[in-house]
Order: C-alpha cells, then structure tokens, then sequence
C-alpha cells in the first residue's frame, strides 16, 4: 500500500504533479480507501470539465444572463425532457420544462404568504440547455405554452443537453435517424 504522510496530503490530496501522473496514479487507486478514490475521481472531472470548458464558445441567448436580479428569487425548479422518436427539440424542452414544474406547488402567491405580493406578480426566468446543432430548430414561444402562470420575464438559452442514439429508428414515430435530443431545464420562480 502506498503511504501518504498528513502534511504531504494536504498540500498535494492526489500526489500527484500533472494531468499526465493521474494515469499512472489511478493503477495505484484500488489500494486507497473509498474516499480518497471518490475525491480523486471528483478532481479528475473538475479538472476535465474547466479544460472543456475554455473550448465551448459563448452561449446562444435569447434574453440576458437567467437569473438576473430584476426578480426577488424564491426557489428554482430543474427538469430534463427527451424526444426520443422524431427528432423534435422543442418537444424536448416542453418536456424539461413540465418536468420542473410538475412536482411543486406554489401556495404562497396563492395565499398572499408574501406581503405585499399578489399572484399576478409572480415572474419566471428559464435556462435551458440545448444541443448546439439543434438549438437553430427550438420554438420558444411553444416553450412558453407549458407555464399554466407567472409572467415569463426572460429566457436564456445555452449549450447544453444531448443528442445521442436511441438505438432504433422508427419511421412510423416520425424519425428520420436514431438521434435522442436530451434538454435541461432551470426555471426561477421569483417577483
């Protein structure tokens, strides 16, 4: 087993110099114990994802940065829709936005629990994550239909969810390939 002394881990926790040591370090990984593994493998993906990060370009924005300080934020809903056959995004989004709403309850614009705030107050700011290569076929405004109420004050579109093979195509569904569209979605609900 290898051996780390208590000053060497906490200047350096994976013992590592360069991106390049991690491989030979991870043989070596099965000998530590679970959590040092578990924060090893949590390093690897912070240090993947900022080096993805400086190679996606800026986001596609249909409004100013979601959210923005124009609301008072109470609480933000998350959601994930798939268009499995047909290859429609804007099915996709309608779906992560549904998903993000549909487990909660607002009572409090209802009930007047906020002072001073009437439920037509209520605003709504939506961050969606959509494919780069589909983003040009997304409906905004039939996005918007899913919200039953609360004024929709932006929305920001950005890169984000997936497209990937549903391994089957199916021509009576309407699809064209095999191609899965995967959308996020964020809603901030706020006045």
């Amino acid at each position: 087993m290898v051996s780390l002394s208590a000053s060497a881990y906490s200047a350096n926790p994976l013992g590592v110099s360069s991106a390049t040591d991690f491989k030979s370090f991870n043989s070596f990984s099965v000998s530590f114990p679970f959590s040092f593994r578990k924060r090893l493998f949590q390093s690897r993906r912070i240090i993947s994802n900022s080096m993805a990060a400086e190679q996606i370009p800026a986001t596609t924005v249909v409004s100013s940065a979601v959210p923005d300080s124009s609301i008072k934020l109470l609480f933000v809903e998350m959601g994930v829709g798939y268009d499995q056959h047909g290859q429609d995004i804007t099915s996709a989004a309608m779906r992560a936005c549904r998903d993000a709403i549909s487990s909660n309850s607002i009572p409090a614009f209802r009930r007047g629990s906020i002072p001073g705030v009437s439920f037509g107050e209520m605003k709504l700011q939506i961050k969606l994550g959509v494919p780069r290569s589909v983003v040009h076929l997304l409906d905004i405004e039939k996005v918007k239909s899913i919200f039953p109420y609360g004024e929709i004050s932006k929305i920001e579109v950005v890169d984000g969810g997936l497209v990937c093979s549903s391994g089957v195509l199916v021509e009576e569904m309407g699809d064209k390939n095999e191609d899965c569209y995967i959308v996020n979605a964020a809603v901030y609900v706020g006045y």
